[in-house]
């Protein structure tokens, strides 16, 4: 169950909610607070550095935010970050300093960590993504099972009952996820791990791992 932990994924100095996540075992714990923690965060900020955008959306003055971009409330967009043309931020999107929201990206119930990339076409909702991770182009998170029953996280036999029908994916800091790649509800990716373009992702894979296919995970040496 260590490598699913939160601790172990994330470096929290890398994120506006690192407090917030501190206080949870498992990452998912924070997925029912994102919006309240928003909130919270951004009547804090300074009215110097940033500018309110509508209820509850807070970006930073040096952001670069296409026109055609979508921003829905509670949505705080720290410093550096680029949101491109038609991005859709849904709402109870927490995005850190220097990260890239590409074209056409969808956003909704995130934390996304400092530097992280999702630059093209990706879904990503009811997650959270660690510093310098990076989605490939049309990689996207599953958030509901087909069968619209609770999201169980696995690791091998061990099994967490998350009792949420809505739970994406989380991303150790440095992860890398190939093109066209589909991480199954509850997928952890450890720190350090990546996986292969066109991959369907399910349960866990380690820290260091190369996801090459369902049963066959490589160890970096």
């Amino acid at each position: 169950m260590k490598c699913l932990k939160t601790a172990e994924l994330f470096d929290l100095s890398h994120s506006r909610a690192g407090s917030y996540l501190a206080n949870t075992v498992y990452p998912f714990e924070i997925l029912k607070s994102i919006s309240d923690i928003i909130m919270e965060l951004g009547a804090t900020l300074s009215s110097d550095e940033y500018e309110q955008r509508g209820d509850n959306v807070w970006v930073a003055k040096d952001a670069k935010i296409a026109p055609t971009a979508y921003i829905g409330g509670p949505c705080i967009i720290d410093h550096g970050t680029e949101v491109r043309h038609c991005a859709f931020i849904r709402g109870s999107a927490l995005i850190g300093e220097g990260c890239v929201i590409g074209n056409s990206t969808e956003l909704k119930n995130v934390i996304i960590f400092d530097n992280v990339q999702v630059p093209h076409y990706n879904y990503v909702g009811d997650s959270v993504l660690g510093y310098k991770s990076h989605m490939g182009a049309g990689s996207i998170t599953s958030n509901v099972k087909s069968d619209k029953s609770l999201v169980v996280i696995k690791a091998g036999d061990d099994k967490i009952e998350t009792g949420l029908k809505k739970v994406g994916a989380f991303l150790g800091d440095n992860v890398e996820i190939g093109c066209g790649s589909v991480l199954n509800p509850g997928t952890v990716i450890g720190r350090g791990a990546s996986v292969y373009p066109l991959s369907s992702v399910r349960g866990t894979v380690p820290s260091g791992g190369i996801y090459k296919k369902q049963g066959e995970i490589a160890q970096r040496v």
